[in-house]
């Protein structure tokens, strides 16, 4: 029998983000590689080769070149287990990647060495920064011309508020790209650019070695030992402590695409990331290596099979063993529940599991049993907190096309909002479905995926609004009359809560000062 204390310190479960385009999908392609999880990196953008990306595997994700669901990835690597959490890059799926950076222990982000730091990059650090999680940092494509490491390093530090430590150094950059110094292995590097093999290693002592002159020339060796002192220098020297309290965010340079950079980055996560951590539950703080099994749904996704039309309930879990066919209970019904086929996951494909531990990802067939949030325990009454629902920012009607397929469309609406895609508002005044979502792109997959795996057409109509907040009061008279003056703006969530449909900013500050003692929720957790 395996000691959970063993399989806890083997774990590691961490989510990959980045910018659209910095290379986050095909940075997760070659850690598969490396586990030997794949065999062959499916070249994503060229239409010469069909194979697509092993992460990628929604049809409007292989036509679009996009991740727009989070995929999750379990390999072994050596002694340790690892879980990657995909995340889509797109900023119009941000709810499913805040949702995601709970489910993980640390972060790998993804930036471009031409672009730096984007816009998307900053808003998920935020999120890794209210969690204090720790966050590496992997500066790709540098077999492109991009900016200087010193000017990218002190971007990061600016721009994501959080100290930085080289811990490997490229030579050159662009066209000139000749490899990379391994700083943290003290070892060389030497770049060939092949997207199937992996380059070749220079065994050298330390860096006055002078097989570095023979291997990249004598001005690129002078310049690499300058800019290592120049390190040395302005960098404190790297503390692993540092990089756990998440006030340090080590840094590796490479070229995903040529997986070059890659294992040295690989290496040195397994060795310093953490474990799977306690998790705090709004009763008390969960510790992973307690005996009573607990965990949280972070997401649900729908049709991971088509020819099925089954749900699929991602569960992280936070202590305990999980055992097949144990019995387990979903605290928010109270039901007993009996999971006879929960599945591991290799992307798509999936491997049904005896146990799992703390830090694993387990899928579990869904009936439309769970939300989003749900906690799962052997007995005990606790609720895992911090998933939170942001208040949309677009919004449309959702009227039906073909009444003959309004059961189907019923259907879809209600797995995608399972699903979390987007929120769905009824209004109180006229009945009709609204629709929420953060991003425009959302409608378009809500659209595609409606007609290609329920069969229900439909089309979207425009309604003028600014925002939706949840409103909540001690004061029922107050409440009861705000309703009555503003009953063609209210509607109901799912869950049956009171939502305002501000059309507004202006009528929305208006309603704040007119009526006290109403609270305005912008996020449904409250």
């Amino acid at each position: 029998m395996a000691n959970i204390n063993d399989e806890i310190s083997r774990r590691r479960t961490f989510a990959i983000i980045s910018h659209p385009d910095a290379g986050k999908t095909t940075l997760t392609e070659k850690l598969l590689l490396f586990g030997g999880a794949i065999h062959i990196a499916g070249a994503v953008k060229s239409n010469k080769i069909k194979k697509t990306a092993t992460s990628d595997w929604m049809e409007i994700e292989k036509q679009r070149g996009i991740s727009v669901a989070t995929s999750v990835m379990g390999f072994n690597y050596g002694d340790y287990k690892i879980n990657i959490l995909d995340t889509p890059g797109h900023q119009d799926f941000a709810e499913d990647t805040y949702r995601t950076l709970t489910a993980v222990d640390s972060v790998i982000i993804v930036v471009d060495v031409a672009k730096g730091v984007e816009q998307q990059t900053r808003k998920l650090m935020e999120v890794c920064r209210m969690r204090n999680t720790p966050v590496i940092i992997f500066v790709n494509k540098l077999d492109r011309e991009g900016r200087d490491p010193f000017d990218i390093l002190d971007e990061l530090e600016a721009e994501l508020h959080i100290g930085v430590r080289p811990l490997s150094w490229p030579i050159n950059i662009g066209a000139k790209f000749k490899g990379v110094y391994n700083i943290y292995e003290q070892s060389l590097d030497l770049f060939t650019p092949d997207k199937q093999k992996v380059s070749e290693r220079v065994e050298i002592d330390d860096v006055n070695d002078q097989r570095i002159d023979a291997a990249v020339g004598e001005a690129d060796a002078a310049k690499l030992r300058e800019d290592l002192e120049l390190i040395e220098g302005v960098y404190p020297e790297f503390n692993v402590q540092d990089y756990l309290d998440a006030r340090v965010a080590p840094v590796f340079f490479g070229s995903a695409l040529n997986t070059f950079g890659v294992k040295e980055l690989l290496d040195c996560f397994v060795k310093i990331a953490p474990a799977p951590r306690p998790v705090d539950a709004l009763e008390r703080r969960v510790e992973p290596a307690e005996p009573g099994f607990s965990g949280f749904v972070f997401k649900i996704h729908a049709n991971m099979d088509p020819n099925h039309r089954s749900c699929i309930a991602f569960v992280k879990i936070c202590s305990g063993r999980f055992e097949r066919n144990a019995s387990y209970k979903q605290v928010r019904t109270g039901k007993s529940l009996k999971f006879s086929a929960p599945t591991a996951f290799m992307a798509q494909k999936k491997s049904i599991v005896d146990e799992a531990w703390p830090g694993d990802i387990v899928g579990i067939p869904d009936t439309g049993n769970f939300k989003i949030g749900d906690t799962i325990t052997s007995g005990e009454e606790i609720h895992f907190k911090g998933l939170p629902s942001f208040s949309p920012e677009m919004f449309k009607y959702i009227e039906n096309t073909d009444p003959m397929k309004s059961k189907q469309l019923e259907k879809g609406i209600q797995q995608l909002m399972d699903e979390g895609v987007a929120q769905l508002f009824i209004n109180q005044f006229n009945g009709r479905k609204i629709i929420g979502t953060v991003g425009q792109l959302q409608f378009e997959v809500i659209q595609y995926r409606l007609e290609h795996e329920y069969g229900a057409q439909c089309r979207w109509e425009p309604i003028s609004l600014y925002k939706a907040c949840w409103i909540e009061s001690d004061n029922a008279e107050q409440l009861a009359n705000f309703k009555r003056r503003k009953h063609q703006f209210m509607a109901v969530d799912r869950d049956g809560r009171d939502v305002f449909l501000a059309d507004s900013g202006y009528v929305l500050q208006m309603a704040r000062t007119d009526f006290p003692d109403i609270r305005f929720h912008f996020t449904s957790e409250f």
